[in-house]
């Protein structure tokens, strides 16, 4: 095994996460929140497939998945098309009403577009400075590794929510 197999098989995990805290909720169900200020499941699986499309497509010298496929269009957001959900407030938040189909279907093309990349990695790729804005730099490796933690995270608060709300 290779390093971009140990990848695939993180963002592989991250994939089967997401499945699992967005599968068989409706749409309110997606947007319910624990209380006015706690984020949504439909909202934390839409910021973690941003900021994955947005990161790996910046290594990967690509149009993010969001604009060049039209997602954005399809979620008809009141964001802009560079929106991640950085900086977003509760009221952001709440204007996240999707259906289950349309959140998996973005962030499946986006989980496509991240393995075709990754799976053409060699691990001396891993090495290269891809952000000199930190101390220390940020190599490649890191910035996946990164965004692999972020997505876990995400995806387990949206798999918690979803259990608090399946139990009600």
């Amino acid at each position: 095994m290779n390093s971009a197999d140990v990848l695939a098989d993180a963002f592989g995990r991250v994939q089967e996460t997401v499945h699992e805290a967005v599968k068989g909720l409706t749409v309110d169900q997606l947007a319910a929140r624990l209380d006015d200020k706690a984020n949504s499941v439909a909202w934390l699986v839409w910021h973690l497939t941003r900021v994955q499309d947005d990161h790996v497509s910046e290594v990967a010298a690509a149009e993010e998945v969001w604009t060049e496929q039209g997602w954005y269009e399809r979620f008809e957001l009141p964001f802009p098309a560079a929106a991640t959900g950085y900086g977003h407030r509760a009221k952001d938040v709440a204007a996240l009403r999707v259906p289950p189909t349309l959140l998996l279907g973005y962030y499946d093309a986006v989980h496509e577009r991240t393995i075709d990349y990754v799976r053409g990695l060699r691990d001396a790729d891993l090495a290269a400075v891809v952000d000199e804005a930190w101390t220390p730099p940020v190599t490649l490796g890191v910035r996946l590794v990164s965004v692999i933690s972020d997505d876990l995270q995400h995806a387990g608060q949206a798999a918690f929510i979803r259990g608090v709300l399946r139990r009600r």
